[in-house]
């Protein structure tokens, strides 16, 4: 069997001298390039870079890690201009919280709305500007092999599109937040997880319920609204087939760059308040909570273990905890664990002994995951699963997709606003 020819990644790096903010970009090319993709450093910290691409290869999109990891090899990275930041050309996309490796050895309940386990694509053109605030440079791989006009024809195309007065459109909503789970019944879930604590089964449970909503409007207007009222470091929107994700989330799945991996899971939170007393005083309390420290010391524990799978003896640390991370209307406490993996490692197994994310599981977390799908009924697809990059220098960049909307096409379904 013929092997398909390789795509070229030989990246041409030209200044923009321009600060717009990511989602007033992505408005402009709304519409105008296929599947967009935006990793949003907005707000928060730690801010490093935003990665805006777009017009991805005509590369199959995988179903599980393993077949990206074997597609990947389709995308060769050549000589060519130095990229800032940490993405230099390959796969963004988004892996739902059922298409890691398996924990359990029963089934997991299917995705509700039916959608695949991965989506997303390559990409070899894009924007990226180190945050916070810089310029922006845009990439554009040179003659990448899919018959793509030149580099200054596409170049002219993106300028043009930046000059484009795109006035806001409206979000419209309509009819009531439809919940999916009665509170009955989401009370009688929570109890029965009391009652595996009390027995011993778990120490803690992250039970979720769906809700949706009709509305009226563009997603990524809806994007640019849900940014201004959460800016945060792992925000970003992604386009596929049949419907967007559009993400607020704050928190750091993993981050991989030659054999160093780091997590940041996030667990405890208090209000914020209006006066600069009250707010002090909410951020001192969540330091003296005996209830929200030991729930992080659970999370740090489980993700320890986690990274331990994947790690040289010795190598796991645990730094900042608890470490105070400030958002417009939450505070939250945090700590990163970190590890030198072991040479046969790569950022993809980081990723799957990293998943699904404890702090949306619970601890342990293989029986929090067979106790959840029991009580949840079905398959939370991409809500707590992650928006990553894997990128032609083998590095790993994933958000958990925490604080996220999932937005479908008229006539795909239900959409609207999620968990």
């Amino acid at each position: 069997m013929e092997r398909p020819s390789p795509f070229r990644f030989a990246p041409r790096c030209i200044p923009l001298g321009r600060s717009d903010a990511p989602d007033g970009l992505l408005a402009r090319l709304e519409g105008r390039v296929t599947r967009p993709c935006l990793l949003d450093s907005a707000g928060g910290s730690p801010r490093r870079a935003s990665v805006l691409a777009f017009d991805p290869l005509p590369i199959p999109t995988p179903r599980s890690l393993g077949e990206l990891r074997r597609l990947s090899r389709r995308l060769v990275r050549e000589e060519g201009d130095r990229v800032a930041g940490f993405f230099a050309g390959g796969f963004l996309g988004a892996l739902a919280y059922e298409g890691g490796e398996r924990l359990t050895h029963r089934p997991l309940p299917a995705d509700p709305l039916g959608l695949p386990p991965l989506v997303g694509g390559f990409y070899v053109d894009y924007l990226v500007r180190e945050e916070p605030g810089g310029e922006w440079s845009l990439v554009l791989g040179e003659d990448p092999g899919d018959a793509r006009p030149g580099v200054e024809e596409r170049h002219a195309r993106v300028l043009a599109l930046f000059a484009r007065d795109v006035p806001r459109a409206p979000v419209v909503f309509e009819g009531e937040l439809e919940r999916h789970v009665s509170p009955e019944r989401h009370r009688e879930r929570i109890e029965a997880v009391r009652r595996w604590i009390a027995e011993g089964e778990v120490y803690q449970a992250n039970v979720t319920q769906r809700f949706s909503r009709a509305l009226r409007g563009s997603p990524i207007e809806l994007y640019r609204r849900l940014r201004a009222l959460q800016p945060t470091p792992y925000a970003g929107y992604l386009e596929f087939e049949g419907g967007a994700l559009l993400s607020a989330s704050p928190e750091l799945l993993l981050e991989y760059d030659r054999g160093e991996a780091r997590t940041r899971p996030i667990k405890g939170t208090s209000p914020r308040k209006a006066d600069a007393a009250g707010d002090a005083a909410s951020a001192r309390a969540l330091f003296r909570s005996e209830k929200d420290l030991a729930e992080l010391g659970m999370i740090v524990d489980l993700e320890r273990n986690d990274l331990g799978r994947v790690a040289e003896t010795g190598s796991v640390q645990v730094r900042g905890f608890p470490t105070l991370e400030s958002y417009p209307s939450v505070h939250h406490l945090a700590a990163d664990v970190s590890a030198r993996t072991r040479a046969e490692i790569d950022g993809l197994d980081a990723l799957a002994s990293l998943f699904p994310g404890g702090s949306i599981t619970g601890a342990p977390k293989r029986r929090c995951v067979e106790i959840l799908a029991e009580l949840e009924e079905e398959g939370r697809g991409f809500f707590y699963g992650s928006l990553f990059s894997y990128d032609t220098a083998g590095r790993t960049v994933a958000n958990l997709l925490i604080r996220t909307l999932l937005w479908r096409d008229p006539g795909e379904g239900e959409g609207g606003p999620s968990r």
